[in-house]
């Protein structure tokens, strides 16, 4: 298993000043050249803004440009939201739109287009409408016969994506998985058969029962590469199998703390059937119920299944200490 730790700037004051300078670049144009939120804002526009996950320096300029010019700013959480804004000496009039109020949000936002003003949207981090409130705004406003222009940015997934080192050309974005062990495995359950890389996101609360439900699911020896505090200052990545990933949680090699992008190898051609990934987690369980030794388990495991003595018993070991807790999340 392999570690990377980088030094990224921090959000804080250390991204300060390259933003700043960011910030007063824009202002540089030759007099004769129309203002940035003049050329790039129209009335009447929904425009989809990505902002920085961590990295303040990571905003472009077009989308500080775009919203300095709309004339209302939708976000997830408006406290948030001003100090992104106020960094970039943007004051515009802000919205709050979640989960709970998107349906209502999107139907004033509607009737602001209607009435020749532009808007733009915005997330706590990343790219809008991505595991944010935003898809149902979005499908409304296109209902409606409202044009929506996206301005790219950050998305954790891809970022994350283009450092694993695992198959880029066939990958699955999952998003959370549900939080309930059940459904958590339930879904599994429909992913593991995909021959592409899967790409999950976790809070830190719930990294720990996550990656016990996927090793167990997923068979602990597929590859994987766990991304953790991306763009930020203690910006991390941790490269092996399941099985090691899941034993760097116990040793503290991958500290409970921070946003974490989960991706995972596909099912390689030559792997052993679906089915059998659920009969090992299964026979497991049923063994861990009757109070069997993990020794024994292994044991059984290695004789029925493709698994080496080390793998299944780390597998045990895996199951055994995340039972307790995976219906905690």
């Amino acid at each position: 298993m392999i570690t990377e730790h980088t030094q990224a700037e921090s959000s804080g004051d250390s991204a300060q000043p390259e933003c700043s300078a960011l910030s007063s670049n824009l202002t540089i144009e030759a007099p004769s050249t129309p203002p940035l939120a003049t050329r790039w804002v129209v009335p009447g526009v929904l425009y989809i803004v990505a902002t920085p996950m961590g990295n303040l320096a990571d905003m472009s300029a077009r989308a500080i440009a775009v919203l300095q010019g709309v004339d209302v700013i939708a976000c997830e959480d408006t406290r948030h939201a001003r100090k992104l804004l106020a960094h970039f000496a943007i004051h515009n009039r802000v919205v709050a739109l979640h989960e709970h109020n998107e349906a209502a949000r999107a139907m004033q936002i509607a009737t602001f287009l209607s009435d020749g003003q532009a808007v733009a949207l915005i997330s706590d981090a990343g790219t809008p409408a991505i595991s944010d409130p935003g898809s149902l705004l979005v499908r409304r406003l296109a209902e409606l016969g409202h044009t929506v222009s996206p301005i790219p940015g950050a998305c954790a997934a891809i970022t994350a994506l283009s450092a694993s080192g695992l198959d880029t050309q066939h990958f699955w974005f999952e998003g959370f998985l549900p939080a309930k062990a059940q459904g958590r495995e339930a879904r599994l359950l429909e992913l593991v058969h995909l021959p592409a890389t899967l790409i999950f996101y976790e809070a830190p609360h719930r990294i720990r029962a996550m990656l016990h439900a996927v090793c167990v699911t997923l068979g602990g020896e597929r590859q994987a590469v766990i991304g953790r505090e991306i763009t930020k200052r203690f910006e991390s990545f941790i490269r092996g199998t399941l099985t090691q990933v899941c034993a760097a949680l116990d040793d503290n090699s991958l500290p409970e703390r921070g946003e974490f992008v989960v991706m995972i190898e596909g099912r390689a051609p030559t792997a052993r059937a679906p089915d059998e990934g659920i009969a090992v987690a299964r026979l497991m369980d049923a063994l861990i119920a009757e109070q069997a030794p993990a020794s024994m388990i292994a044991r059984v495991l290695t004789k029925l299944t493709p698994l080496k003595r080390n793998e299944a018993y780390a597998l045990v070991q895996t199951r055994l200490g995340g039972s307790d807790k995976a219906d905690a999340g």
